[in-house]
């Protein structure tokens, strides 16, 4: 797509903080952190919203979301299991999807948000 940022930090047009790359995905921080580590999963095939994806996009939905645990490891908010049911750390997901969810730039994208819980008080 022409005008879509997330196309042009995918063909290296618009610079961006790369923290992974790899055939099919990208992740970088994101520009304007809602937290201390903000990151963004981005394919580099345009899809426009999660709800455009279809039995073709499982494979690589399920390697954003297992890529998720990675990088928020990596940036130091990982979740360090206790007794299975607590434990410490930890990181939180979001896709927003359409203009009621919250959705800025439409193509798809995975947020990866930690820190010391920028969101407490939020549900």
């Amino acid at each position: 797509m022409d005008n879509c940022i997330f196309c042009k930090i995918a063909n290296k047009t618009i610079p961006a903080k790369l923290i992974h790359e790899d055939a099919e995905l990208m992740a970088f921080h994101d520009i304007n952190p809602a937290a201390p580590v903000h990151l963004l999963i981005v394919p580099k095939q345009h899809i426009g919203t999660l709800a455009e994806c279809a039995d073709e996009h499982a494979a690589m939905l399920g390697r954003m979301l297992l890529l998720a645990p990675k990088l928020a490891q990596e940036q130091g908010c990982g979740y360090e299991a206790g007794d299975g049911t607590a434990g410490t750390g930890g990181f939180k997901t979001l896709v927003n999807t359409g203009p009621d969810g919250g959705q800025e730039v439409y193509h798809l994208h995975m947020h990866v948000i930690g820190g010391p819980r920028p969101w407490a008080g939020q549900r």
